[in-house]
């Protein structure tokens, strides 16, 4: 079960969140100052799209195949037992605390499934998710209409596959043991939740075609982390290009305003996964920066300041005599 303390609380709850207008890094007392007059304001992802003037369409912007709604599947994290409010009652949570403590589980390995195989895969799956006849989220706006992205299993698979990326960049900067298992968990997550979808959602009733959908999946997959890879560690223009081949497929008609602008998003959600502490993180302390919203680079001053409270507050909770052995961890707060 993922624990969502007041001392478990993300970085994000620590930005200033201004919808079409950008994110500020900040400590509570002292925020950065927005009328500065050589503040540079840079346009969120969404806005930086309504620069566009070219009238692109995808190959098969018609061709809608999204989900029935009739049939859909919940997510794990949709379950009360993941909900970051519900509490167990009293009698199962101090069992669970009787045999973490009994065999002295390693509560950084157990916390990777729920964690990164429920809380961050419905994070993933939720960004474009799409049903036929409802309204789409702000986020699946951005890239279905204001990217003009096709809605199908196919687009979602991808967008999805991004944002997964997005993740085990942060999780390979954990120590490896740990990094490697919350990515493991993510993808099994992904592939059995989707599995799941195309016989009961997308109605394919042939196992054998199941299976081949799956194969390709995960080639896509393989193929797109490798060229994420390859751009996050070289320069935007790769980036931009990796991006092209995998999110556009590769399309001819494509708007670089629109491309400029997933970039942006990108580094944005790398900039704050990049500020967070390893603890905070395998918590699940984080929550993707919507498309509406930019994210400006902290001073020296308020890195400081926000790396002190870090400390000082996972100091407290772990020289705490009545600390939880499920709230117990050996990672980093300090990186």
């Amino acid at each position: 079960m993922i624990k969502h303390s007041s001392i478990c609380k993300s970085v994000l709850s620590q930005l200033k969140l201004t919808p079409s207008s950008r994110v500020l890094f900040h400590q509570s007392s002292q925020v950065y100052d927005e009328k500065k007059a050589d503040a540079k304001i840079l346009k969120s992802p969404e806005e930086l799209t309504k620069e566009s003037h070219l009238e692109s369409k995808p190959i098969d912007f018609s061709n809608y195949a999204p989900v029935r709604p009739g049939k859909r599947k919940t997510l794990l994290s949709d379950s009360k037992y993941e909900s970051k409010n519900y509490q167990l009652p009293r009698w199962k949570e101090a069992f669970g605390e009787l045999i973490i403590k009994t065999f002295n589980l390693d509560m950084d390995k157990v916390r990777s499934g729920p964690v990164a195989g429920s809380y961050y895969y419905g994070l993933c799956k939720n960004v474009a998710l799409q049903y036929e006849g409802e309204e789409l989220s702000r986020s699946a706006k951005f890239f279905y209409e204001d990217l003009r992205l096709p809605r199908t299993f196919s687009q979602w698979f991808q967008i999805t596959v991004l944002h997964e990326w997005i993740l085990f960049v942060r999780m390979r900067a954990m120590p490896f043991k740990y990094g490697r298992n919350y990515q493991q968990k993510l993808v099994d997550r992904t592939f059995s939740d989707i599995e799941t979808r195309l016989f009961d959602e997308m109605n394919v009733t042939s196992g054998r075609i199941v299976d081949q959908y799956l194969k390709d999946f995960n080639t896509q997959l393989r193929g797109a982390v490798f060229a994420y890879d390859e751009g996050f560690y070289t320069d935007d223009a790769t980036l931009a290009s990796a991006l092209w081949r995998n999110l556009f497929g590769g399309r001819k008609n494509i708007d670089m305003v629109h491309l400029e602008a997933v970039v942006r998003y990108v580094r944005s959600q790398l900039y704050v996964l990049s500020r967070m502490s390893d603890r905070d993180f395998a918590v699940g302390a984080f929550k993707f920066v919507s498309p509406d919203e930019s994210v400006e680079r902290l001073t020296a001053e308020q890195e400081a300041s926000l790396k002190e409270k870090t400390i000082k507050k996972y100091e407290a909770m772990d020289s705490d005599p009545n600390i939880l052995p499920s709230d117990r961890s050996q990672l980093s707060y300090k990186n």
